[in-house]
């Protein structure tokens, strides 16, 4: 019997409740809200004609509705549900909490209610195929395992299903965290580079919001970071947890001594037969096995690196077309997940880049664009400061680099240049070095019609 379910299903019945943003993430939310008595009203900024078929299901449930642009006027509600991607401080939920509203989110409420042994991940690049590589281990290894947070799907309406011999893994994002009141038994940083500046007011605030994941820990919990990170260790210094660190440059809990991850003196994994490519994804499975220590058999671990493949939008192989092989990266929305993705390959590439701007520098990319790529395509806000990062960078080699800098204003453009410039040999991929919200959803949406366009070349 889970006590605190009970006493949040007696809470939450007959109770007015707002819930913002009528997203992935929210919309199961809604419903479960609904399925216990509560009475909702939920808001987004999107127009009826821009929901869709969601806005008469929602009406068929009984939610009243406020949309459009003016969506946070006279917010109410005894308890406001906030989507992942809303800073706590805007001036409408200030308002609301000085009305005597209580402002959550799912996860929040999920953290307390969860009765299962939580992992979370969190992390500037990495995070998602670290909590992926957890959460099949721990499944190959025969415990029941729900996956979700900032990947998969929303977990509170799972509680009821869960018990305390369960494990639960949870990709956290910066958002989510940034007012989280409980920490998981197991907490990951995978690293921490700048990145969303667009919605947290500095690289400080960012970091605070990651450091939130282990703020809460007690001293039998765990953090696992990565030693090489500067303020990924420096973060878990600061922690109550016991430490884990791992490092592909020194000796830590978990280490790379000539192609072999260590635990101790314990050899564990042949990064050769890691499936997927990337000393990225090297780190990322030396987080997992600090993380599952004592938990999963290193066997388990193995047999995950050999076959998993990797998750999709993460250097996708999507076909090969008169010997030119095209990869679909879109997950990468930031500079230094571009970076990684271009060390995966030998041979200089053709990139398509760019996107909305989260006001984040790239000036570190300029390096790396220079040694890797052969033709880079352009698009979006983000062009420009990608475009100087490269001439700046050739500019300060003095060494006469040249590379092309093709600007497009569609993807079927972006796609059909690429196409034209390669030759057999030739690699084509979609690395953005920035985030979709420009012209996309999310970044599956523009991953998905990269696919589709490359697979419609003849």
């Amino acid at each position: 019997m889970n006590k605190k379910l009970d006493g949040f299903k007696n809470e939450i019945k007959g109770k007015k409740v707002t819930v913002l943003g009528i997203g992935i993430s929210n919309l199961p939310l809604i419903k479960y809200l609904i399925s216990l008595g509560a009475e909702v009203n939920a808001r987004d900024k999107r127009t009826r004609e821009e929901m869709g078929e969601v806005f008469g299901e929602l009406q068929t449930l009984g939610v009243t509705l406020n949309l459009g642009e003016n969506y946070l006027e006279n917010l109410t509600g005894e308890i406001i549900f906030k989507t992942p991607g809303m800073r706590y401080d805007l001036p409408e939920l200030q308002a609301a909490r000085r009305a005597g509203s209580v402002v959550t989110s799912e996860m929040e409420v999920f953290f307390e209610l969860c009765p299962s042994h939580i992992i979370g991940i969190t992390g500037s690049d990495g995070k998602t195929t670290t909590t992926t590589i957890i959460y099949k281990a721990l499944t190959e290894a025969g415990y029941k395992t729900w996956l979700g947070g900032n990947i998969g799907k929303p977990l509170l309406s799972d509680v009821e299903g869960m018990t305390a011999d369960d494990w639960v893994v949870v990709e956290l994002s910066s958002f989510q965290l940034h007012t989280m009141k409980k920490s998981p038994e197991i907490a990951v940083l995978t690293n921490i580079s700048p990145n969303h500046l667009d919605v947290h007011k500095s690289y400080e605030e960012y970091i605070e919001a990651k450091k939130n994941i282990l703020l809460h820990q007690n001293p039998k919990d765990i953090v696992v970071a990565n030693l090489d990170n500067r303020q990924a260790e420096m973060a878990a210094s600061d922690g109550n947890g016991i430490k884990r660190y791992f490092s592909r440059e020194s000796i830590a809990d978990v280490y790379l001594d000539n192609g072999i991850i260590k635990r101790g003196n314990v050899p564990v994994l042949n990064v050769d037969d890691i499936k997927i490519p990337g000393m990225h994804n090297v780190e990322n499975y030396m987080a997992a096995i600090a993380a599952l220590y004592g938990i999963v058999d290193d066997e388990v671990i193995r047999n995950v690196a050999k076959n998993f493949g990797g998750v999709e939008h993460r250097i996708e192989y999507v076909r090969t077309l008169d010997g030119v092989k095209y990869y679909n990266s879109s997950i990468d929305s930031s500079p230094n997940r571009t970076i990684n993705t271009l060390r995966v390959f030998d041979k200089k590439v053709i990139m398509i880049a760019g996107g909305k701007d989260k006001g984040i520098p790239y000036d570190e990319i300029g390096t790396i664009l220079t040694e890797r790529v052969k033709v880079l395509i352009l698009i979006g806000a983000t062009a420009d400061k990608i475009e100087k990062a490269l001439r700046d960078e050739i500019k300060r080699t003095g060494k006469g680099i040249f590379i092309e800098v093709i600007r497009v204003s569609t993807y079927e453009e972006a796609v059909n240049t690429a196409h034209a410039k390669a030759e057999s040999g030739d690699t084509v991929i979609l690395s953005p070095a920035s985030t979709s919200f420009d012209m996309f959803k999310n970044f599956e949406e523009r991953g998905n019609l990269f696919k589709k366009l490359v697979n419609e070349l003849e």
